[in-house]
């Protein structure tokens, strides 16, 4: 068995953004529960296609499916606290994408939490796997070079 990754740094990622906890978000343990960090990955990447990429996820003919998901769970987090999730791309292929995210806490520089989330682009209607919109996959391509 191979040795377990050290957590990513925060210098790592070229883009982020700050998650307030909230008191649902706790389990019976009193801490953030692992299912939730699942969440605050989709709420990263999802803001940042609207806002970075122009992603209408009401009425675009493309949407991004996920298709793959892990996390690994290195320190817990508790409500009230604010996180800094980050992400940079790990791949950019025609038709997806795998971001590569991480938890931090306030004025931290190892990660919580780190791992990867995979979006194939679909055509809305049919639900087949099509191209990355140009407007989406440059900025992809800008926070690659970033990273």
């Amino acid at each position: 068995m191979s040795a377990r990754r050290p957590p990513p740094r925060r210098a790592e990622f070229p883009h982020g953004i700050e998650i307030q906890t909230r008191w649902m978000d706790n389990d019976a343990y009193g801490h953030v529960n692992n299912v939730v960090y699942y969440s605050y990955f989709d709420t990263l990447v999802n803001r940042w296609l609207i806002e970075q990429g122009g992603l209408d996820i009401d009425r675009g003919p493309v949407i991004g499916f996920a298709a793959e998901t892990g996390c690994r769970y290195h320190r817990p987090f508790a409500y009230p606290e604010t996180i800094f999730a980050a992400m940079r791309i790990g791949q950019l292929g025609t038709s997806s994408v795998r971001y590569e995210l991480a938890l931090f806490g306030a004025g931290e520089d190892l990660a919580r939490a780190d791992g990867h989330f995979v979006h194939v682009f679909v055509e809305r209607a049919s639900g087949r796997p099509t191209p990355i919109p140009p407007r989406i996959r440059d900025g992809l391509e800008r926070l690659r070079a970033l990273g």
